[in-house]
């Protein structure tokens, strides 16, 4: 496909980028519901170790935080790049400069975290950067909450989809999300993952001869505190629909953040998921036959994953 003909139906003004398609004319200055305009905002790009294991490795994933999202998700650990306050235009020639820069400094992949309402731009910075010499797996780490079309568009682009699949429950979507479609929308998208990474042999997932994954989908599912049903029903409907070709990553590592506690409709989030919840939803997922897929040990709602947004990299 000819990269003219990757984003001819994808827009910035009307904006219609991701599932929300709100219209924004982000061109001219306004701010779509992903609180972003037409400049890419970048909030850190550095190494990151926290990531599962096949992803940052020895050397780390090279990791580049956009600002804004397109979700409104009331227990977000980002929120301080979320909201969109935090972080520094760059141009698509800078973006490409700094995949290249961490490549320099050893990364294992370069890991767009939460790129979607920036994705035309971000997919042309990655093909700069091939042109000028990167050779490393380009890693999508997405909500979930994305358009096919707009995953379609990254065949050749992005080697390795590491994405969110929050939710079956289209109440609890729209509860804590303020996405009611979030269940078909990810369903939708990660067809397309799954289509992009099996395209050539050997069959995704590929790692390389350290461990490492160069090519492939890893399904994430954080667990609510209240909401193993939730949990199982993603759980099923991923292994069920395409088996141990997608590796699944189930987290325990909610962690409540500040504000929960104002929001009396969302009470059951006040809490850390117990280990009794946890690990009947791996002794769910083990029952069902699921071999592929990585678990966190301990009390990891303990430790930060989140990094300091202070510029870092960019």
């Amino acid at each position: 496909m000819e990269q003219s003909q990757r984003w001819e139906n994808l827009h910035t003004s009307p904006c219609n980028l991701c599932p929300r398609e709100c219209g924004a004319d982000r061109d001219a200055g306004g701010t779509g519901y992903c609180r972003s305009d037409s400049r890419i905002y970048v909030a850190r790009a550095a190494l990151h170790y926290w990531e599962e294991p096949c992803i940052s490795g020895k050397g780390g994933s090279g990791t580049v935080f956009f600002s804004g999202c397109n979700l409104r998700c009331v227990y977000c650990q980002n929120q301080e790049i979320a909201a969109g306050g935090v972080g520094k235009s760059v141009t698509v020639e800078r973006l490409a400069e700094i995949f290249l820069e961490l490549q320099e400094k050893g990364a294992e992949n370069i890991n767009l975290v939460t790129p979607d309402h920036y994705v035309t731009a971000v997919a042309k910075a990655v093909l700069q950067a091939k042109e000028r010499g990167l050779c490393l797996p380009v890693v999508y780490n997405g909500s979930g909450y994305e358009k096919p079309e707009a995953i379609r568009s990254l065949a050749g682009i992005v080697d390795v989809f590491l994405t969110d699949f929050k939710y079956m429950d289209a109440a609890l979507a729209e509860k804590f999300s303020y996405a009611p479609d979030y269940p078909q929308r990810a369903k939708e998208a990660l067809t397309e993952m799954v289509d992009i990474t099996q395209y050539t042999l050997p069959t995704a997932p590929c790692f390389d001869e350290n461990g490492m994954l160069r090519r492939g989908v890893i399904v994430r599912h954080l667990l609510l505190p209240g909401h193993k049903k939730n949990a199982k029903d993603v759980i099923r409907y991923v292994y069920e629909t395409y088996g141990d070709s997608v590796i699944l990553s189930i987290m325990n590592q909610y962690t409540p953040v500040s504000d929960i506690a104002e929001r009396t409709e969302c009470k059951e989030l006040y809490r850390k998921v117990t280990r009794r919840e946890y690990e009947a939803v791996i002794d769910y997922a083990i029952g069902l036959g699921v071999k592929n897929a990585f678990m966190q040990e301990g009390d990891t709602a303990k430790e930060s994953f989140v990094p300091a947004f202070d510029g870092e990299g960019v």
